[in-house]
């Protein structure tokens, strides 16, 4: 690890233990200065300004968090594999609410933590499983808006309310209605059009060159048209 390294390390771990110990009001250039053993200009020449370093914090907690426990392979199942991810969404945020609220706790109009990306990107990857088993009923973009916006905002639910108040069947209540809403039961009977456009669209890009760039823009916009499809009751 290079001097510059090392320095950027010990600033993170320095703000990290001050989120824990006195909450983000005491996260000050002062404070994290004398923490870490460097001098004030020394966190503006690492991180730009003190936003940068608190994304730099959030990320940083996220990613350590993610590569002990996504160590853990994909199953058979990948519906057992997305209910393993909101699980693992949700421990995070009770287990390290200081880096959580970092992530979600203040979002700007327009921006993304970057930590959050990763895990839509995850995110991503658990629900187009799915899809390519046949048993999503809407478009996949749609199933990852849903189980965002529900995840996130039960975390912070969990994180605002007082320990001993908590509900710890509320998580796993909203998991499942989600699940519902959005799949099918293995065995149902065979996938209507949505589910097919939904699944069609999920393998194509393991034909990366069967389509030029024009020829699958149209078959995307002609797939979300016929997943977004509900036939009249």
């Amino acid at each position: 690890m290079s001097q510059r390294e090392e320095v950027r390390r010990r600033i993170i771990d320095a703000v990290t233990r001050l989120l824990y110990d006195e909450g983000r009001d005491a996260v000050t250039t002062r404070a994290v200065s004398a923490a870490a053993g460097v001098q004030s200009p020394t966190l503006y020449r690492l991180f730009t300004d003190m936003n940068g370093l608190l994304e730099a914090v959030a990320t940083d907690g996220f990613e350590r968090y993610l590569a002990g426990k996504h160590a853990q392979e994909l199953s058979a199942d990948p519906l057992e594999d997305l209910r393993r991810g909101w699980d693992l969404h949700v421990e995070f945020g009770l287990q390290n609410p200081a880096h959580y609220l970092l992530m979600y706790g203040q979002p700007a109009p327009g921006h993304r933590h970057p930590a959050a990306e990763q895990g839509l990107r995850r995110l991503r990857l658990l629900i187009e499983r799915i899809a390519q088993t046949g048993r999503l009923v809407v478009g996949v973009d749609t199933a990852i808006g849903m189980m965002h916006a529900a995840c996130v905002g039960i975390t912070l639910n969990l994180i605002e309310t007082p320990p001993g108040q908590r509900d710890p069947s509320l998580a796993d209540r909203l998991r499942e209605a989600l699940l519902a809403a959005i799949t099918t039961a293995a065995g149902d009977s065979p996938p209507a059009v949505a589910q097919r456009a939904v699944a069609l669209k999920a393998v194509l890009d393991d034909a990366a060159d069967l389509y030029s760039a024009g020829e699958r823009a149209l078959m995307n916009e002609l797939l979300d048209r016929a997943a977004n499809h509900r036939p009249e009751p």
